[in-house]
């Protein structure tokens, strides 16, 4: 259940609080992975934040 979603501006720029939701967001998802046992293993995870 997502809580938050950012919105970004015509600059492509996030403003504080879109920033902040944009985080709170990101953890609501990474809270519900965890409750429903949805991890990755370390080499996924470092796969996944490369491709940031």
């Amino acid at each position: 259940m997502a809580f938050a979603e950012a919105v970004k501006t015509s600059e492509n720029t996030y403003t504080i609080g879109n920033a902040m939701d944009a985080l709170l967001s990101k953890l609501d998802e990474a809270l519900d992975d965890v409750e429903h046992g949805r991890i990755l293993d370390e080499a996924e995870l470092w796969d996944e934040i490369d491709a940031i």
